[in-house]
């Protein structure tokens, strides 16, 4: 798995542009979690797709970046949590054990 790191606000706007052309997804994890810590191994065990660009958000650091993501997106903050953006909207997003690769997948194909 190729993570891009999430670390600044700005990069919001790329994703939001971007995901016109390629499918993007966001990754809230919360380092302090035991859970966020299983569903990342659980992502990193599969196979990503290819066509799709993932990034990483430790949302510990940079919670005003989850924040921001939150309004932006109008989703509900969760943690952890993945987003699938395209066309510059938050088509899925899911929590918790809910994560996995299959129905990101499905939802970027």
């Amino acid at each position: 798995m190729n993570w891009i790191s999430l670390t600044d606000i700005a990069q919001l706007d790329s994703i939001t542009k971007t995901s016109f052309d390629t499918p993007q997804v966001i990754f809230k994890h919360s380092t302090r979690c035991s859970i966020s810590s299983m569903a990342l191994n659980r992502l990193e065990r599969e196979e990503a797709p290819t066509n799709t660009d993932f990034y990483y958000l430790d949302l510990i650091k940079h919670r005003d970046i989850s924040n921001a993501i939150a309004e932006k997106f109008n989703v509900y903050h969760e943690s952890p949590q993945i987003l699938v953006i395209k066309n510059g909207e938050c088509i899925y997003d899911e929590s918790h054990q809910g994560i996995n690769m299959g129905e990101i997948t499905d939802q970027v194909a």
